[in-house]
């Protein structure tokens, strides 16, 4: 699962330009992950703020 650290983000799309899915969307400054996230991490990467994170469910 992908959690957004709201109050770290600084919404400039670093994350939905790269990933593989299009899992990722920025809509009025505002930023969801819908179904076809694939936890891969890329997006994690890919942000340089680290307001990204994937947590393993289990």
């Amino acid at each position: 699962m992908l959690k957004i650290h709201r109050d770290v983000c600084g919404y400039c799309g670093s994350c939905v330009s790269v990933c593989p899915e299009g899992a990722l969307e920025l809509i009025d400054a505002y930023l969801t992950v819908d179904e076809t996230c694939r936890n891969c991490g890329i997006c994690v990467k890919a942000c340089p703020l680290g307001a990204l994170e994937v947590i393993n469910e289990g």
